[in-house]
């Protein structure tokens, strides 16, 4: 696993979000950006660090970030996730995995004595020329808001 790390430059990417939208990297071009990457969408943990995100988005938002969550779930998934909780941001589809590979986020994991790949829980602060200002590789998921936000 090639994960990005604080001073890297973020290549560029593209991908689709639950509606559909083409969102490029780009697109948030001289703005602040907060990715965070999840494995599944509608998961326990995942929708409490989805949540905790979504409660805080006012205080992100007054600091002048932008949000996007990333799995690799499909475009309905992300629909139905982002629907039932109401999420503010957009929510990539990145079935193809272009943007998690590009973040270098999947890779050998264990569950339970089992290993497998697959997403690591892993958020990304990116400044407003595309450089990567910290990452947070042990998400804590019920207070991941005030772990970016320290």
């Amino acid at each position: 696993m090639n994960t990005l790390k604080a001073g890297d430059k973020v290549p560029n990417f593209t991908s689709t979000d639950q509606d559909g939208n083409t969102i490029s990297l780009s697109d948030f071009k001289g703005k602040k950006l907060v990715i965070f990457f999840y494995p599944a969408a509608n998961t326990p943990t995942c929708t409490v660090e989805a949540c905790n995100l979504r409660d805080h988005y006012k205080e992100f938002k007054d600091a002048g970030y932008k949000i996007l969550g990333v799995s690799a779930d499909t475009e309905r998934k992300q629909k139905n996730f982002s629907t039932k909780f109401d999420f503010p941001y957009p929510l990539l589809a990145d079935t193809d995995k272009q943007v998690i590979e590009t973040f270098g986020v999947w890779g050998p994991k264990k569950f339970m004595g089992r290993e497998y790949d697959g997403i690591h829980r892993i958020t990304f602060v990116i400044n407003e020329e595309g450089v990567v200002s910290k990452v947070i590789d042990k998400v804590k998921s019920k207070i991941h808001a005030s772990q970016i936000l320290d």
